[in-house]
């Protein structure tokens, strides 16, 4: 799936229409789909019996109530990982806004203005559910919306005896995904995870390398600031079909002028043929410098011309993608 000049930039759910119903829930991917998102993303652990199920993190801190069901089930780092739970257990869990405990230790929301934290009306959704979900309104709605997952703290998964490469693409094969490499993409922080996907497993999707800041602590030996290079960016040609980069690695922000800064990591990348699908546009969560969700996307879209970009807002990305073209 190689990098077209000029071409219309896809609109990916960031963790479905998380601006509007908390992250990673059935809801937030239905809404997603109303809203004509392009690709709606499923990031994906492994419960401790290997059922792949949708949630941001690896543990369930953030955004679930694990710690009133089971208040004594956290590690000594004192989070509580999906992966020390069995499925049915998960399922006695609800989902709710992403939070956060403030100074005083009281939890708060992340991101005050969306859905409230309480009360808890969402549960954790299977892999295999989700998809159900997608293909049941794509049939519904004559759509053909694609999948885009993300395989979350590999590392930490093989340490527990699980290929979650392997399991994710025995899912995606049991649910008629597995090769159709127009509507599934796959993408990982981890390098040699994807080399894996290309290489040993023989994937026909197209693959991205996400892109972080070696500070995040993400659980991988890849070297981001390396594969941000040209060296680095022709070594993920090798294995991948394209790359996230975090918003803040193309945009720079603004000089002594006022003059707005870029990279050049998106246009080294598409010499390279590689698409480029940052993270994550937010309405509510601009960028330093910049004024408006529209004055973002313009830089985006129109100067640095993206491949893709990952939202929580997929509905006013679709308005402005539809407004540029008329």
């Amino acid at each position: 799936m190689p990098h077209t000049v000029n071409a219309r930039p896809i609109v990916i759910a960031h963790r479905g229409a998380s601006g509007y119903l908390p992250e990673h829930t059935l809801a937030a991917k239905a809404l997603a789909h109303a809203m004509g998102a392009d690709f709606i993303e499923q990031d994906v652990v492994l419960s401790r019996d290997g059922v792949p199920v949708v949630l941001h993190d690896v543990y369930l801190d953030d955004t679930t109530d694990v710690a009133r069901c089971f208040p004594d089930r956290a590690r000594e780092d004192g989070h509580f990982y999906a992966i020390d739970f069995m499925l049915e257990e998960l399922r006695q869990l609800r989902l709710h806004e992403r939070s956060r405990r403030s100074e005083s230790g009281a939890e708060v929301a992340v991101y005050p203005g969306r859905f409230p934290l309480e009360p808890g009306l969402f549960g954790i959704p299977t892999l295999a559910e989700e998809i159900d979900l997608i293909a049941g309104l794509d049939r519904s709605r004559g759509r053909s919306t694609g999948l885009y997952v993300e395989l979350k703290g590999p590392r930490l998964h093989l340490q527990a005896g699980m290929d979650m490469a392997a399991i994710v693409l025995d899912v995606l094969a049991e649910k008629g995904y597995a090769d159709r490499p127009r509507q599934v993409f796959l993408q990982c922080f981890d390098g040699p995870t994807l080399q894996r996907l290309r290489h040993e497993l023989r994937t026909p999707l197209p693959l991205i390398q996400l892109l972080g800041e070696n500070s995040w602590g993400m659980g991988t030996d890849s070297d981001y600031n390396y594969l941000k290079s040209t060296e680095g960016l022709a070594e993920v040609a090798t294995y991948a079909d394209g790359i996230g980069p975090w918003i803040n690695q193309i945009y720079l922000g603004r000089d002594a002028a006022g003059a707005i800064a870029l990279s050049d990591l998106a246009s080294r990348a598409h010499s390279l043929n590689l698409l480029v699908h940052p993270y994550t546009f937010r309405c509510d969560e601009l960028p330093a410098g910049i004024s408006s969700f529209s004055e973002l996307l313009e830089i985006f879209i129109g100067q640095v011309g993206v491949d893709g970009v990952f939202t929580d807002f997929p509905d006013i990305v679709c308005h402005y993608l539809r407004e540029q073209a008329a």
